[in-house]
């Protein structure tokens, strides 16, 4: 994945081109950065995107469809930081980084960039002057998608009804998309965040459309797990970013060389060897893997909730449990290949 940076009508911004990609990077004294960087046709989706669940899917494909019918690249368009933070003053922990956002719409909505706009400018921006001086004629887009209840511009003045009108003035193509509900629960990043909290990762992906994952770079821990003959990859979890519900899951992780393993993960803060109870870690152990991970980056799928965290008695009682968990996790996805 590629990162490029510049500015757009003096207001900075990145974007990530997925997959192989051909940008370049551009310095921050050079102007007119997107025209500069590639004069093309986008067809674009607005939004936040966190955890890009099936909400963010209808808008997502709406956009691979509008592409292709205007032989167009298929974007996304998102903050750096949490719009609902920024305007309430209070942290609100996101289920991904801007990257994990940016994979995950490339993998399964096939979104070749995303543009990450910093929210504090863009907050600033009249609303006209965003779809018309920005979309229009910064990004070269050609059809805008939106979401039932995205507001945008300067106090949150643009809306749907807004963006359609000014969007229809100027000549560009614009779907606005209603509110997606799956068991009578509309779908939304705040409800699949208390799952997630709750460890309840079936249900959450039944809403987010795959497995719930986090992102981060192996860190060096306290090897117990490797005296044990359970080695983890201790993960360094992304700073604002939720982390799932204490206790053990069975699930997957990505290896730098795109290859999955089964895993078993520990979220919590270990308190049958720790007693400090403030870190919170989370620990897979690697089924059928020796290599070293230290100081790579790799992506943890949760699956489902085998038990809650709890104390052992001795570290002998808490070996045979992960040992335990392990046999569960072979058997669980036994079962979902059969």
């Amino acid at each position: 994945m590629l990162f490029l940076e510049g500015k757009v009508s003096k207001k900075n911004f990145s974007s990530l081109t997925t997959g192989a990609g051909n940008g370049r990077f551009l310095p921050d004294n050079e102007t007119g950065s997107l025209t500069a960087m590639e004069r093309q046709k986008r067809v674009i989706a607005l939004g936040f995107f966190d955890g890009v669940h099936m909400g963010h899917g209808a808008l997502l494909r709406t956009v691979a469809e509008r592409a292709k019918e205007l032989d167009a690249r298929p974007c996304a368009f998102t903050f750096d930081r949490s719009p609902a933070a920024a305007l309430t003053g209070k942290e609100v922990p996101l289920l991904s980084g801007v990257a994990d956002r940016a994979r995950l719409m490339e993998e399964l909505y096939g979104i070749q960039e995303v543009i990450v706009a910093p929210f504090d400018v863009m907050r600033q921006m009249d609303w006209q002057d965003f779809v018309a001086k920005y979309l229009q004629e910064e990004l070269g887009v050609v059809h805008v998608v939106a979401g039932h209840d995205f507001h945008f511009g300067y106090k949150g003045e643009g809306n749907p009804q807004r963006l359609k009108e000014k969007c229809t003035q100027l000549g560009m193509g614009c779907d606005i998309i209603p509110k997606v509900e799956i068991d009578g629960f509309t779908v939304s990043s705040t409800y699949i965040r208390t799952l997630v909290g709750e460890g309840k990762m079936e249900r959450a992906r039944w809403f987010l459309g795959h497995p719930h994952t986090l992102s981060g770079q192996v860190v060096h821990g306290s090897e117990l797990g490797r005296t044990l003959g359970t080695p983890t990859a201790n993960l360094l979890v992304p700073q604002g970013v939720i982390a799932p519900g204490f206790g053990v899951y069975a699930g997957r992780v990505r290896l730098p060389d795109g290859s999955a393993r089964l895993a078993v993960t520990n979220v919590g803060t270990r308190p049958t060897v720790n007693s400090d109870r403030s870190a919170v870690t989370v620990e897979p152990w690697i089924l059928d893997y020796q290599g070293d991970l230290y100081g790579q980056s790799i992506q943890v799928e949760f699956y489902t909730l085998l038990r809650p965290e709890r104390r052992f008695p001795s570290v002998q009682a808490l070996r045979e449990a992960i040992l335990e968990n392990a046999r569960q996790t072979r058997d669980y996805f036994a079962k979902q290949k059969g």
